[in-house]
């Protein structure tokens, strides 16, 4: 059962549901505030969830700490390059505070010491396409997710979803071999606040160590830079080395660590928040 995501007020997003077990605040408007802070803590009371998840502008961040919401991460300048964002948590459980990550965390510091930069562009073999992906290719991309991940915190395996998404505010970039869809990725974009998502990483299994997602990521950078994006950020699973080393290679930043927070491959996973400015 997928979570649900409604819009409150003035156009404030929010996502909810037991598959994730908590609501997560995904855009906040300054005209819905702060009277949306008491509308997702009765939600989470009314529907027993055991966390919120908010990402919110710095000058929101004094009435969200007033109400017991902690700090999990943060990226500097990620409105227009002028506005820090705070990835806020309220935890309704102490289960859902606790973690057993410890060996996965002492791994990721390891990283973040010692992981060098890449000093040159990856190169896609010859007999290998990335292109930017049409609605036409919709139900190929939702299998492809399905093959790949158990669950996921948004509705992927939904061809309907993905043709929605890309109408608004989501590009979604495959590499082929033979014509056939074999990694995938996406750009979530907010052009307002000049900032976007690098997010949905897929690749097939028999197709990976050809640093795929790499390449995907520095052919996204590309085209966001183009687009006048400022920032890109992504929250990438503590769970997955691959994914945590292919940012770090393109020198993103540590913004922090959110506990028990995403329900993907079938359970909840702590997650890590990477950021870069372009």
């Amino acid at each position: 059962m997928q979570d649900k995501i409604e819009v409150f007020g003035k156009g404030s997003l929010i996502q909810q549901g037991k598959s994730n077990d908590r609501v997560y605040l995904m855009k906040m408007e300054k005209d819905d505030f702060p009277v949306i802070i008491e509308y997702m803590q009765e939600l989470a009371k009314k529907k027993s969830y055991s966390k919120l998840f908010c990402k919110v502008p710095s000058w929101a961040v004094p009435a969200f700490v007033a109400e017991e919401f902690i700090t999990e991460a943060y990226i500097p300048g990620f409105y227009r390059r002028q506005v820090d964002v705070f990835f806020l948590s309220k935890f309704l459980t102490s289960r859902r505070l606790v973690h057993h990550e410890h060996k996965k965390i002492s791994e990721l510091t390891h990283l973040l010491i010692s992981l060098p930069g890449i000093k040159k562009p990856m190169q896609l073999k010859d007999d290998y396409c990335l292109k930017l992906l049409t609605p036409e290719r919709a139900e190929e991309i939702s299998e492809l997710y399905k093959r790949i991940f158990d669950s996921y915190p948004f509705p992927v395996h939904d061809a309907e979803y993905i043709r929605n998404t890309m109408r608004k505010h989501i590009q979604y970039y495959g590499i082929e071999k033979d014509k056939r869809l074999v990694a995938l990725a996406s750009a979530e974009i907010d052009p307002k606040g000049e900032n976007a998502e690098m997010t949905d990483f897929a690749t097939l299994t028999e197709y990976r160590k050809n640093n795929l997602s790499l390449i995907l990521l520095e052919e996204m950078e590309r085209n966001m830079k183009n687009q006048g994006i400022q920032t890109l950020y992504t929250i990438a699973r503590l769970n997955s080395p691959a994914m945590n080393k292919t940012f770090l290679k393109l020198n993103y930043k540590y913004g922090g660590i959110l506990i028990n927070n995403t329900n993907i491959s079938g359970k909840i996973e702590s997650m890590i928040v990477y950021y870069k400015h372009i």
